[in-house]
């Protein structure tokens, strides 16, 4: 038996609009895991309580397959837990998720990955190329961070923030990829564009021949492109159906 099956659900404890939160939040988690973008236990999502500067963040040393949204830890934006929780959180998770939420108000979801495609890229001196329609709307909103060692040092948080700017999608050098939006739903369909560009274009670079650059001007109209197409990057689309997939699979996440 896994150590969250026998966990008390949290529902009756927290507001209907928190307990969304949780259960989106633990079917992104599900859906990384599904799709392989997992680390261990080494990288983090988190999404902000509604109508808070409370938010919440997976518990260290859990699979992300085993998360529920009753296992999430909340937490304020200086690391403490702010509701009981027999778990921890990961220091360098919270420095990183602390240090967005806090400075942008429209981050209510801040996804962090360290997939192998990802890092692959991050490593390159001219990181994401446009050479695919996946990466027109990378590169509409993309910013890039120097690598300053395992994020535990809080003096690094005013540079991340400074790098990230305005931008919604965050290639961290060396490192890995973190987008952030309005919801859970756009964040993880934001890191769904931004893995499959990265894995486009090593999959490219790896057939030897010459790359065909996209025109900058098709890459200046792409965030309006996005928000046509998905409706907001995924939530009204996307999302639904990936809940199905999940259920479909393992509908313990909900508890």
């Amino acid at each position: 038996m896994s150590e969250t099956s026998s966990l008390p659900s949290l529902h009756s404890q927290v507001s209907d609009a928190e307990w969304q939160q949780r259960v989106n939040l633990a079917a992104c988690y599900r859906a990384v895991a599904m799709y392989g973008w997992d680390d261990l236990i080494f990288t983090h999502i988190s999404a902000r309580v509604p109508g808070t500067e409370h938010f919440l963040i997976n518990p260290f040393g859990m699979l992300f397959d085993e998360i529920t949204a009753s296992s999430l830890v909340k937490v304020d934006l200086a690391g403490k837990k702010v509701m009981e929780s027999p778990f921890e959180i990961n220091p360098a998770g919270y420095v990183i998720h602390s240090a967005v939420h806090a400075a942008r108000a429209d981050a209510e979801c801040v996804l962090h990955l360290h997939c192998a495609n990802g890092v692959a890229v991050s490593s390159q001196r001219h990181g994401v190329l446009p050479i695919s329609q996946q990466s027109i709307f990378v590169l509409s909103s993309l910013s890039y961070h120097d690598y300053e060692g395992v994020a535990l040092n809080e003096d690094e948080k005013p540079r991340l923030v400074a790098d990230l700017g305005q931008k919604s999608f965050l290639m961290l050098r060396n490192h890995g990829l973190l987008t952030l939006a309005a919801s859970v739903a756009d964040a993880f369909l934001m890191m769904y564009v931004f893995e499959s560009a990265c894995k486009i274009q090593l999959l490219a670079q790896s057939g030897g021949a010459e790359l065909i650059n996209i025109d900058p001007r098709i890459i200046a109209g792409a965030q309006a492109q996005a928000k046509e197409v998905t409706r907001g990057m995924g939530g009204a689309i996307a999302w639904s159906g990936l809940l199905r997939k999940l259920d479909r699979l393992d509908s313990s996440y909900r508890n």
